[in-house]
């Protein structure tokens, strides 16, 4: 395929499917959708001393959201609350500016480098980091309720 938006490296992260599943234990599962194109993503995660220790998710969605989600199961264990932001942060900054990919261990966001100009397709890529967001946000009510 010669479109630079489906790259052969991003479909092969979609289909490795890095992470895909659900845990069956966790501290907190944060949800996002995407109503213009109906793409969801469901994360699991487990904390352990403020970072994350697993990981796992349920994507029901396109190629890029699945891509950005194996990225995440194959690079988000040991990563804090603060990691996880920064990295939502690079990666809009990266769409917004057309600015550079995020570092180690996020580096393989490059592939969606194409997707800059397809600014719809933003969201997708965003999707299952906003989950993640979500499940931490959860995790901290939680943290909250128990204390």
């Amino acid at each position: 395929m010669s479109d630079p938006l489906y790259r052969n490296d991003l479909l092969r992260l979609a289909a490795d499917a890095h992470g895909a599943g659900r845990l069956v234990e966790s501290d907190a599962s944060g949800h996002a959708f995407n109503p213009a194109c109906g793409d969801r993503v469901t994360v699991d995660i487990s904390m352990k001393t403020g970072h994350i220790a697993e990981f796992a998710h349920d994507t029901k969605a396109c190629v890029l959201t699945q891509a950005s989600a194996s990225i995440l199961g194959s690079a988000l264990r040991g990563v804090d609350r603060a990691g996880v932001f920064e990295l939502r942060a690079q990666v809009a900054a990266m769409f917004a500016a057309g600015g550079q990919p995020p570092a180690r261990p996020f580096e393989a966001y490059a592939v969606f480098q194409g997707a800059i100009k397809y600014e719809s397709r933003h969201r997708c890529v965003l999707l299952p980091i906003d989950a993640v967001l979500d499940a931490l946000q959860q995790s901290v009510v939680t943290d909250e309720t128990s204390t």
